[in-house]
């Protein structure tokens, strides 16, 4: 991701040399206005433009001659001549006028200056310019050559660069074209974080560092004071004031790792008051059995019981019905010799006799329903303890099948 973004960031820089004509015409104006005529030609570069405009305008100064293999001429040659402005070679090569425009206004100017003052040298000096025309010609010769020699190594330097430039796309797309062919994105992001846990780590390794150095500077303080002490108790002429006042720190440091220790007991003795609170595993197993017995019994009790209060209740049933019975035979002795002596007595005694006997068979009955319903109650408990035993009894026949198996199995791995 890194190579692709620089491959862009390369393709827009190149995009932007194209798109910076336009700013470049100030430029141009001010290298035609000084002197240089092909900054005016179409067919031309403009970083070729530039870099010839430069350099004409720095040989047009009389500095010295640019050598061919110094990369680095343009800055140089700026230095020399004193230009207040940094300038790169890149800047050129890739149409900075930000940095471009400053330059050439500087160099125009001093040219243009350096024009005037030569005018009013020749002005004032006619006669010795008359005298040394031979002489001037050759000189005015030599600047042309150094500016057609500046010129050149421009146009060589930036044709270099632009190779390189054209070399280093070319391999940064090959790179790119092999990660996406090969794969290797995933061992780029793996290196991005190793670099950053490397960083990590060494940011690390310095706090480690610096806080090591405090505490040393800490301890060391902490030693110097000790050693300064001990050479005063041992220079000082009561050496009992000195040990009596360890004795007593000693003694209050006892005191308070006796109260330490005393809390300390405290809370394990009442750690081991709950641990003996709770159940071990065998007297689990006890409190178990006991409230199965328990429970056991208390069934055993709870159905004596209700046979109890059943027999009770029919008791009390039945005795309900002997006392009716009773007080019905009485009644019916009391007045038989009264019912019988009258014929409207006797109807009446026909009449209560019937509604007994009708009251008689109502409870019979209601009795023989409750009868019929305990009855199949009890052949469903019956059902369901045949359907139990015959579980029970099927339990026990697996029960005996996989101890005479396990038998067997003994025996083989023996």
């Amino acid at each position: 991701m890194m190579i692709e973004d620089f491959c862009d960031e390369q393709k827009q820089e190149t995009s932007n040399m194209d798109g910076n004509d336009s700013s470049l015409n100030p430029i141009f104006d001010l290298l035609y206005a000084a002197g240089y005529i092909h900054a005016a030609t179409p067919d031309t570069p403009p970083s070729h433009k530039i870099a010839a405009g430069i350099s004409w305008c720095i040989a047009a100064l009389n500095a010295p001659t640019i050598d061919d293999e110094n990369t680095e001429a343009i800055e140089e040659a700026l230095r020399l001549v004193g230009c207040p402005h940094s300038l790169r070679s890149s800047d050129v090569r890739d149409l900075h006028t930000e940095a471009i425009f400053p330059v050439i206004q500087w160099l125009t100017q001093r040219v243009s200056s350096t024009q005037e003052d030569r005018g009013s040298d020749s002005k004032v000096c006619h006669s010795e310019h008359t005298v040394g025309e031979g002489e001037h010609a050759p000189h005015q010769l030599e600047e042309l050559e150094q500016a057609e020699i500046s010129m050149k190594t421009l146009s060589g330097i930036l044709d270099e660069l632009n190779h390189r430039k054209m070399n280093v796309v070319k391999q940064l797309d090959y790179l790119r074209g092999r990660i996406n062919k090969e794969g290797a994105d995933s061992g780029v992001q793996k290196l991005i974080y190793l670099m950053t846990s490397l960083k990590e780590l060494e940011r690390q390794e310095n706090h480690f560092q610096s806080n090591r150095d405090s505490k040393h500077s800490e301890l060391q303080a902490e030693i110097t004071v000790l050693e300064r002490k001990v050479a005063s108790g041992c220079d000082s002429k009561s050496p009992s004031d000195g040990l009596q006042y360890s004795i007593s720190d000693l003694l209050e440091r006892l005191d308070l790792k006796k109260k330490q220790l005393a809390a300390r007991l405290r809370d394990i003795v009442t750690l081991r008051r709950q641990i003996d609170d709770l159940p071990c595993q065998s007297e689990i197993v006890q409190y178990e059995h006991r409230l199965s017995e328990l429970y056991a019994q208390i069934q055993g009790k709870h159905q004596q019981t209700r046979k109890y209060y059943a027999s009770h209740n029919a008791l009390l049933e039945i005795k309900e019905l002997m006392l009716k019975e009773t007080s019905l035979l009485n009644s019916i002795i009391s007045q038989f010799q009264e019912a019988f002596s009258s014929t409207d007595g006797r109807v009446k005694l026909v009449r209560s006799m019937e509604g007994i006997v009708k009251g008689s068979q109502q409870k019979l009955e209601k009795v023989r329903l409750g009868f019929q319903e305990e009855e199949k109650i009890l052949n469903a408990l019956k059902d369901k303890y045949a359907a139990v035993a015959g579980e029970q009894k099927r339990c026990y026949s697996l029960m005996k099948d996989f101890q005479v198996e396990c038998a067997k199995n003994e025996r083989f791995q023996c």
